[in-house]
């Protein structure tokens, strides 16, 4: 079948074949640096993540931008609330954003362009558009004039009556029912404070969608293969922009479109006011490990709903156990001659991991790929043993799925000497046959994160993630 997505342009599946042989340009829209991301957020950065590392690993040459919105309404109101320049408030954001990345072990884009780099990018590509009839000037603002642009609409599937020739909308963000010409350049008022910009234009700033048109082009040419973001990035802001460059271009600039759904927490829609929002450090505080956060994040398909629950976290937190288990069993089985079992059940979970991520990315069936690998190697381990050979062969293979999912690799553990103090009492007390004893101090390690296995080789200890 080979690798296909589902073009939100057309709504079908479609083959995947980048413009240039080998070569993927890809553009993913990244924060707002007004505040700390959200896991809504962080549910479609992963989907991209994800997306990215699996062109890899098929042998693509991935090219990514990722912008950073450092000015637009939101960041201006809450700098100028807080009495701070917008530079300084949008790089504190912005330095936790990366921090953030790395800590979900994100593999980090090529390009992190910041908006206000590019005015003079905007600048260049609105005056084309006045200059072609797509753009019109009003009280001292610009604005781009949909009923211009034939096909407005269709990315978000808007029917023809719902367009509203001639209305106009300032707001970098609004629904549908105001769906309008739309602002290019935003003339300076009093609310911008000292955020503006002197140019042929006029003083003031870029609107919202235009930011993404001029680092996109500008970084990846006027022709580039994939564009994501989350379903609510699909109008105003991903038609606006398809308007804008496709205008200026003269020609489609975006072979596919790709799009993740919303995040749910307990069935209902994020929310400050309604006390189920959450930052990835909220997880951390927690006691949640990156690695089970990411897992939960990124393990049901980017087109559905994930509905966001701590019973969910729990459960990601047993299937990565398990995954961490397995890869000790396969380090400490006993040794056996080298057999074809392995390689056969390698070969199979390859090829059914491969087929399931080529269906636009179905990560839910290339983990139950995994997970029916890891229960056929358990069973082997236990009737025959693994030769040195195989057990080298199976952690290879883990490693390059690890490349796709980038939460396989179980995170260091150090324990400090009060917890070895009470494995060893635990231990002594063993000996000693005061079970109770023993009991008692299992139940102290677990409330410490510290989980015990008592095995013949002795009691192995592990961190709970």
């Amino acid at each position: 079948m080979g690798l296909v997505f589902q073009n939100s342009f057309t709504r079908k599946k479609e083959a995947f074949s980048p413009i240039e042989p080998g070569k993927v340009k890809l553009y993913t829209c990244g924060p707002t640096i007004y505040d700390f991301a959200h896991i809504g957020n962080f549910r479609t950065f992963l989907f991209e993540d994800l997306l990215r590392r699996y062109l890899k690993y098929k042998g693509f040459n991935v090219v990514q931008v990722m912008n950073l919105t450092d000015v637009d309404d939101r960041t201006i109101t809450a700098s100028r609330k807080e009495g701070i320049p917008l530079s300084e408030y949008t790089a504190r954001y912005a330095k936790a954003f990366f921090e953030d990345l790395k800590t979900l072990n994100v593999d980090f884009a090529e390009h992190y362009p910041a908006a206000t780099a590019y005015i003079n990018e905007m600048v260049e590509i609105i005056q084309k558009l006045m200059k072609e009839g797509y753009a019109y000037e009003s009280g001292g603002s610009i604005y781009y004039k949909i009923s211009a642009f034939p096909g407005y609409g269709t990315l978000p599937h808007f029917k023809p009556d719902e367009l509203k020739a001639g209305a106009r909308v300032a707001a970098d963000s609004y629904e549908k029912e105001e769906v309008g010409d739309f602002a290019l350049w935003k003339a300076w008022d009093e609310n911008d404070g000292d955020v503006f910009w002197e140019t042929p234009l006029g003083k003031g700033r870029p609107g919202w969608h235009i930011e993404c048109s001029a680092m996109s082009m500008k970084l990846l040419g006027d022709r580039f293969d994939i564009h994501t973001g989350g379903v609510d990035n699909i109008f105003p802001h991903h038609e606006n922009e398809r308007a804008q460059s496709d205008a200026f271009a003269g020609h489609p600039v975006i072979k596919y479109w790709l799009h993740s759904e919303h995040l749910l927490v307990e069935g209902k829609k994020m929310s400050k006011s309604l006390g189920n929002f959450y930052t990835l450090r909220d997880l951390l505080a927690k006691g949640f490990a990156p690695p089970a956060i990411r897992y939960a994040l990124i393990s049901v398909h980017y087109r559905l709903p994930l509905n966001f629950t701590f019973e969910g976290m729990t459960a990601a937190r047993n299937a990565l156990e398990r995954l961490y288990d397995f890869q000790r069993n396969v380090k400490g089985a006993k040794e056996a001659p080298e057999g074809v079992e392995v390689g056969h059940a390698i070969h199979k979970a390859r090829e059914e991991f491969e087929q399931q991520m080529d269906d636009d990315l179905n990560i839910s069936g290339a983990l139950a790929a995994l997970f029916d690998f890891v229960r056929e190697t358990n069973r082997l381990i236990i009737t025959y043993g693994l030769s040195a050979k195989d057990k080298e062969k199976i952690l290879e293979f883990l490693q390059k799925l690890d490349t796709v999912l980038g939460f396989l690799k179980e995170p260091e553990a150090s324990i400090d000497d009060q917890v070895e103090k009470l494995i060893a009492q635990r231990n002594e007390a063993r000996k000693s046959k005061d079970f109770a004893r023993s009991d008692q101090i299992r139940k102290e390690l677990e409330a410490m994160g510290i989980l015990l296995e008592d095995t013949p080789q002795g009691t192995k200890w592990k961190k709970r993630l």
